[in-house]
């Protein structure tokens, strides 16, 4: 009887303990990252705005372990070594002797004295930049590793430490990074929040000042007075928004707060289909949250639209159409993919039919194999230009809209003009994403930055211009009940001209919805 009293008392005691503990963390700790002590993810990836507490948090959650558990060898770094203590080394001791006093068992003093902490538990923390590689290379046995100001390193120094962090431990390893938002085009982007993460070993963490309840009242002023001072540098370093290196043609500041406030998508989806070899029939949109197709208005019936579509050329490995409501020049849908021509072309006469056979414009540049894919199955309605024949000098029309010196410029203003008259347009995340990286080049020559893109942009600056071979106009809303579409009102539809199909979707409504 004793003995069981004893247990239980025991275990009274230790989920007493258990909860004075969790009370401290919550009492110590900002709510956003509370989660995120039990997260064992292989890659914790943390970007923040200035002010945030993410290293503070960061700086933590390894001391927790190393107090908790015992033979630790924790690795904190940052690219250059010098920086590591007034920062990271600094910040360590400080919340070790305030949260941890009974665990530590040796620190080094002196501003010339080695950097690490050493516990009664047998584990330790130690510190090295990436600019020191004889120490790094003495180094071994990691179990965990915090990178601070992750955005310093080459994506190869990230390799290396990653690389470090394998071998046996009894104890999930993980790397954590934190760092400020830089440019759109930095590795850490495309690597951790751009790319899917089929083996599930990355978790992304995003925080603000905002999120910081124990951030000092002066600083949140003095951060919050960028809004008025530097909007541009409050929507990048105080909102923790992706900013971006060198001037954009386009107004970072409207693109910033844009991307703040993007309505979602009404949906995503794919384009299903019947295929003979020659022609398409049976056209079917599926909603999917994993389609490549992002629709931010469906077809309405009467509407006009146009597609302007960048074909994946020279220095990019995207295909892209953009869908414009010609009846107010607002972009309804977006198509951007990784795939092969005669599937882009196909998945494009899908997306043109959907749209009431909306007015299709291709790039030709690198590329006729989609353009001539179209024609050959047929789809009543794309782009002619003006060509000089070389020989008789007489102008003859062409598929297909050409960039080149004269056109380029002349579209890129005319898209410039657009969103600084009329940001309200365009809702589009990746589009809006890559205008602010679509700068001039050291000649004067408007382009996206190196490592970026500028698909979405040709593409939609491509449909703004080709946007006077449709119609303006909305033909007359049908009313009442959608009417089921029998197979001799089909064979009306694809017999009809590209007007007379307007009338008739006006009447019966979109087939193809």
């Amino acid at each position: 009887m004793r003995k069981s009293r004893t247990k239980r008392d025991r275990q009274l005691n230790q989920a007493v303990d258990l909860v004075r503990w969790w009370q401290n963390l919550c009492a110590t700790n900002n709510e956003t990252f509370l989660p995120l002590f039990f997260d064992e993810h292989k890659h914790l990836v943390l970007k923040g705005s200035a002010g945030s507490g993410k290293s503070i948090f960061a700086g933590r959650k390894i001391l927790e372990r190393c107090a908790t558990e015992a033979g630790h060898r924790m690795l904190v770094v940052r690219k250059v070594a010098k920086t590591l203590r007034e920062s990271c080394f600094d910040q360590l001791k400080k919340q070790a002797y305030q949260y941890y006093p009974d665990a530590i068992k040796k620190i080094p003093q002196g501003k010339s004295s080695d950097m690490y902490l050493l516990f009664k538990n047998g584990s330790e923390i130690i510190f090295a930049g990436l600019d020191d590689v004889e120490k790094l290379k003495s180094i071994h046995d990691i179990t965990g590793i915090w990178i601070e100001e992750a955005s310093e390193l080459d994506q190869e120094d990230f390799a290396q430490l990653d690389i470090r962090l394998r071998g046996d431990s009894k104890y999930y390893q993980q790397i954590i990074l934190t760092f400020n938002p830089v440019s759109i085009t930095h590795w850490l982007k495309k690597r951790f929040f751009d790319e899917k993460d089929p083996q599930g070993r990355v978790r992304t963490h995003e925080s603000t000042y905002k999120d910081n309840r124990f951030l000092e009242e002066k600083d949140r002023i003095t951060l919050e007075d960028f809004k008025r001072t530097d909007p541009y540098y409050y929507q990048v370093y105080c909102l923790g928004q992706w900013g971006v290196i060198g001037q954009s043609i386009f107004d970072k500041t409207v693109i910033g707060d844009k991307l703040l406030h993007l309505p979602k998508p009404e949906k995503f989806g794919e384009f299903a289909y019947d295929y003979n070899g020659l022609n398409i029939t049976s056209i079917r949109f599926v909603a999917g949250d994993e389609g490549e197709i992002t629709v931010y208005e469906s077809p309405k019936s009467g509407h006009p639209y146009v597609i302007g579509c960048d074909t994946a050329g020279e220095g990019s490995d995207w295909f892209v159409a953009q869908v414009l409501d010609n009846s107010n020049g607002r972009l309804v849908a977006k198509y951007r993919v990784r795939t092969d021509e005669d599937l882009f072309a196909r998945k494009v006469y899908c997306l043109g039919m959907w749209y009431n056979t909306a007015l299709i414009g291709v790039e030709a540049n690198f590329s006729t194999h989609p353009i001539k894919e179209l024609e050959r199955m047929n789809y009543p309605k794309l782009y002619m230009r003006e060509v000089e024949d070389s020989i008789t000098r007489k102008l003859k029309m062409s598929l297909g809209f050409r960039t080149d010196s004269l056109t380029r410029p002349l579209i890129i203003s005319e898209l410039k003009t657009i969103m600084r008259e009329h940001p309200e347009l365009i809702n589009d995340e990746d589009t809006l994403n890559e205008m602010l990286t679509f700068g001039r080049n050291s000649k004067g020559r408007p382009e996206a930055a190196e490592g970026a893109h500028d698909d979405c942009i040709m593409a939609l600056a491509i449909a703004y211009y080709i946007r006077t071979q449709q119609s303006f106009a909305v033909v007359g809303a049908r009313t009442g009940k959608k009417i089921h579409w029998e197979r001799d009102m089909y064979e009306d539809y694809y017999r009809a001209s590209p007007e007379e199909q307007a009338l008739l979707i006006a009447r019966w409504g979109n087939p193809f919805d």
